[in-house]
């Protein structure tokens, strides 16, 4: 494998996460940008706690209205909570919420079998807990804070 086939499978299995992904309250067309961005965003906030939509904007090289439709999607999820910045009153520091919201459970307890069967182009159970297995082996070695994003 070299560079180009791991970008593209990384791009490939970052779609495959997206379609497991439960659909918002209210539906996806509720909210603008996409669940890659917010999930982008909450990964930020929980390895840099107390930090600016500015601040996150810059490490993630988002722009800073996407980063603040995030954080708005994600307070109105319960996931995180914002507070002034002592200071600047102007401005709001981000942290994670100190407990688990009811969206956050939700997300984290969705089944990708079928978004990984649409994509594999089967349901074949052998082919499906083989591939399962993969990828559990591969989130081990590499698991979410395994490579800093700053």
């Amino acid at each position: 494998m070299n560079g180009v086939e791991l970008f593209l499978l990384g791009r490939t299995l970052m779609k495959v996460g997206e379609e497991a992904l439960p659909e918002p309250p209210g539906g996806a067309g509720k909210y603008a940008g996409s669940a890659r961005t917010v999930l982008i965003v909450a990964s930020d906030i929980a390895t840099h706690p107390d930090s600016s939509v500015g601040e996150i904007a810059s490490r993630t090289g988002l722009p800073q209205s996407q980063v603040s439709t995030a954080v708005a999607r994600l307070k109105e999820a319960g996931s995180v909570r914002a507070v002034e910045d002592p200071t600047d009153r102007r401005r709001v520091r981000v942290r994670q919420a100190d407990k688990v919201s009811a969206r956050v459970a939700e997300v984290r307890a969705t089944d990708i079998g079928p978004a990984l069967a649409e994509a594999l182009g089967t349901d074949d159970p052998e082919r499906l807990r083989e591939v399962t297995e993969a990828l559990e082996l591969l989130a081990g070695h590499f698991g979410a804070n395994s490579i800093d994003r700053s």
